[in-house]
């Protein structure tokens, strides 16, 4: 593995984690919108997220602080180029978490049509807009250079259009497949039954848009859909295929859980199928190489990520392992509590087994990516580092015991 390819599978990672559950929660936006005569639908799928959303947007902070730490050029081209969409997008996040927040303060229920009003249409601004400037991007129309591309038609066009509703309607067919599955962890079968139905309607219609797209991207991106349809971006785009295909059909027979586990798939694999189509290019003429930031600033930043991870993982699983145990619902008392971890985690975190062994890792990574100037090196190091990450984050969820 080289250096410079690092940081991009760690921009991807943090792409599908953003896709998958920020996704999830702009589509939650969306059937609040669409269930306004609907109380019990409107207000549980505002209610939902409620633990989450401002979590979810951490991955879209890891993703642009990745990529313009490690490819300026690349960053500075599509900010640049890709000025409106993305200024779009941050409005409607802003906007979003303002109305989020004000919700609960609302005097009226003119106030609160208002605020849920705002709410929806940002919800659904936000990944239209982020998934058109994608689709510039896939569709290699953002030039290398400051601004150097057309400020409006590169991302006003039908790969850009279509990758934008896409991305809408997948956030809403991923909110459906969460909710209907914490309707039945709640024990709520007309919610469960309200949700169903949302997913399969969604599901069916994100299908359908996404063969459409395949069909746009052949006369308007030709270099985009050879790079699906070809080698690895085929297999790419197969895998997404079959996981959307399975995850429809658990969700009919009302197999929620593994329904997550699959629509995340089909998400992934789309993702890399976009990255895979446009390998080595990150733009027209620009290769991840050559826009990759100097060495030691790739090192740097790779420690950084993997050393942060330590921190962020761990509270992140946390986190949702409360929230899908129902543990933030009015009613969590009667939850049963988490499953002991392992007695081999917990011994090893209490005899201080797993910190030793995490900062072995560490100081090894750390001594092969930056002193040792060879591939092999390099790759036994990223190996080491991700082993410190894999040992330090049962020590740091189970805090060793004292004595």
């Amino acid at each position: 593995m080289h250096l410079t390819y690092i940081p991009l599978y760690l921009l991807l990672t943090g792409l599908v984690f953003y896709t998958v559950l920020g996704g999830a929660d702009f589509g939650a936006g969306i059937w609040e919108l669409t269930a306004r005569n609907d109380e019990e639908v409107r207000g549980y799928a505002v209610h939902a997220m409620g633990p989450v959303w401002e979590a979810n947007h951490v991955w879209l902070i890891f993703v642009l602080v990745v990529l313009w730490t490690a490819y300026p050029i690349a960053f500075a081209s599509i900010a640049s180029t890709l000025a409106i969409p993305l200024f779009v997008a941050a409005i409607g996040i802003i906007l979003r978490g303002t109305a989020y927040a004000l919700r609960g303060g609302a005097y009226s229920n003119r106030e609160l049509a208002a605020i849920d009003t705002v709410f929806s249409i940002s919800s659904i601004l936000t990944p239209f807009a982020l998934g058109a400037a994608a689709g510039a991007v896939a569709s290699r129309r953002v030039p290398v250079g400051n601004a150097a591309g057309d400020l409006v038609s590169t991302w006003l066009n039908a790969t850009s259009l279509t990758i934008g509703a896409l991305a809408v309607i997948a956030g809403a067919y991923l909110a459906a497949v969460f909710l209907a599955a914490d309707a039945v962890r709640r024990g709520q079968p007309a919610l469960e039954s309200a949700y169903r139905l949302r997913a399969l309607a969604a599901g069916l219609v994100a299908g359908a848009l996404a063969l459409a797209a395949i069909f746009v991207v052949h006369s308007d991106a030709k270099p985009l859909f050879h790079g699906l349809v070809h080698g690895r971006g085929l297999v790419a785009l197969i895998a997404s295929v079959a996981a959307g295909t399975a995850t429809l059909a658990l969700v009919a027979v009302r197999r929620y859980e593994p329904a997550r586990f699959t629509a995340a798939i089909a998400v992934a694999a789309i993702v890399a199928g976009w990255a895979l189509a446009q390998a080595p290019l990150l733009l027209p003429g620009l290769t991840v190489d050559q826009a990759a930031a100097p060495r030691d600033t790739l090192i740097a930043l790779t420690v950084a990520a993997l050393a942060g991870a330590v921190i962020l993982l761990p509270s992140l699983w946390l986190l949702f392992r409360l929230f899908l145990q129902g543990r933030f619902d009015p009613e969590w008392t009667n939850v049963p509590g988490p499953p002991p971890l392992p007695r081999t985690v917990v011994a090893a975190s209490g005899t201080g087994l797993a910190w030793r062994l995490a900062a072995v890792l560490l100081v090894a990574g750390f001594v092969l990516t930056t002193i040792v100037d060879a591939t092999w090196a390099h790759a036994i190091g990223v190996t080491c580092l991700l082993g410190f990450v894999a040992a330090a984050f049962p020590a740091t969820a189970t805090p060793p015991r004292s004595g």
